[in-house]
């Protein structure tokens, strides 16, 4: 699947409202912070209308899918290089597991330390556990 523009997180306010209101599950080499997107019913608004938080102002159209932050800090992660490397290998991961995360989720992947010296067949299990227990399949 690809992973389109209106996936990332961009605001500051959605990267706030995921750490404030979102709730975090530690996968070792990255914490994944998780949070559920008011839907029109929970804002008070009819079906016909959406609110700001469910439209992405850069696309003008409803945010349909799950998205996703990446961040990776200088301090927790080490210089650019790293940084960089450790930010693509976590939206690689969620580019290709993404339909294990509900249309209605923000995710914000926080890399750490030890995430560049794991497999990426190692964090893609990682990322794999965390939904299974997260977001548990439908009976």
């Amino acid at each position: 699947m690809r992973f389109r523009p209106e996936q990332h997180v961009r605001r500051q306010r959605d990267f706030r409202d995921a750490r404030e209101k979102g709730r975090r599950f530690d996968c070792g080499g990255f914490t994944l912070w998780y949070y559920q997107r008011p839907g029109p019913a929970e804002t008070g608004t009819s079906g016909a209308e959406l609110s700001a938080e469910a439209v992405d102002s850069r696309a003008a159209r409803p945010i349909t899918g799950p998205r996703v932050g990446v961040i990776a800090s200088t301090a927790a992660v080490g210089g650019a290089i790293l940084r960089n490397r450790a930010k693509r290998r976590l939206r690689e991961v969620f580019r290709a597991q993404q339909q294990r995360v509900p249309a209605d989720y923000d995710l914000l992947l926080v890399a750490r330390h030890s995430l560049n010296r794991l497999e990426y067949q190692a964090i893609e299990q990682k990322f794999i556990d965390a939904c299974r227990r997260l977001f548990p399949a439908p009976s």
